[in-house]
């Protein structure tokens, strides 16, 4: 299957942004641009945790519901949750209702803290893992890297779940960790230039 097709405009993207009509903005404005707030990634994170076993069309269709649900993703405010916000989540149709996910981005939201105070800020500890251009495999032809399974590895050492390699590797393609547009992709440019501006927080 090609990695590329046509989209409305008649300009080439990588073809999975055909699928669906809400893929096409999410592919155009969002995929792959460096970011760096943290309550941005720990979103991300969090919801690549829930897209688990799910289509990403299902997360984005819901990403409105889950925001409302975990107050935009403040993880000071989720740390603090309790066994009845659980069992409010559990109740929400609006969001993807699996108790081992919500309690996993209940207990990220505590490791968040902990991390953000060893390191400074989320930001910088995960751009710390950006892998080495040379090194990467071509676009869209891996679900895992050396530097996902890294990741993976020292996130779950911190006590973090619902973190594994594949997860992680969506993750780092959805926040810009490395640019995953396919060649030929009238975005992939785009996010390169985006990439070659951004200032790379520094662990303090």
């Amino acid at each position: 299957m090609s990695k590329i097709v046509k989209g409305p405009d008649g300009k080439t993207r990588c073809s999975w942004c055909s699928v669906t009509p809400e893929y096409l903005a999410y592919h155009d404005i969002e995929w792959g641009y460096p970011v760096n707030d943290d309550r941005r990634l720990f979103e991300k994170l969090s919801l690549e945790g829930f897209q688990s076993g799910l289509s990403w069309r299902t997360i984005l269709a819901k990403r409105e519901n889950f925001r409302a649900a975990f107050h935009d993703f403040d993880f000071n405010r989720i740390a603090r949750f309790t066994q009845r916000d659980v069992n409010r989540l559990l109740k929400d149709e609006g969001i993807v209702r699996h108790r081992g996910k919500i309690e996993a981005v209940i207990n990220n939201a505590k490791r968040v803290q902990e991390l953000i105070k060893q390191e400074g800020s989320l930001a910088a500890y995960v751009w710390g893992f950006e892998p080495d251009r040379k090194k990467l495999a071509k676009p869209q032809t891996a679900s895992t890297s050396a530097e996902s399974i890294a990741l993976s590895k020292d996130l779950k050492k911190r006590g973090w779940k619902f973190v594994g390699p594949t997860t992680v590797y969506a993750f780092m393609q959805a926040m810009g960790l490395i640019n995953d547009h396919a060649e030929g992709c009238v975005i992939r440019s785009k996010v390169e230039s985006a990439r070659k501006k951004f200032k790379r927080p520094q662990v303090k």
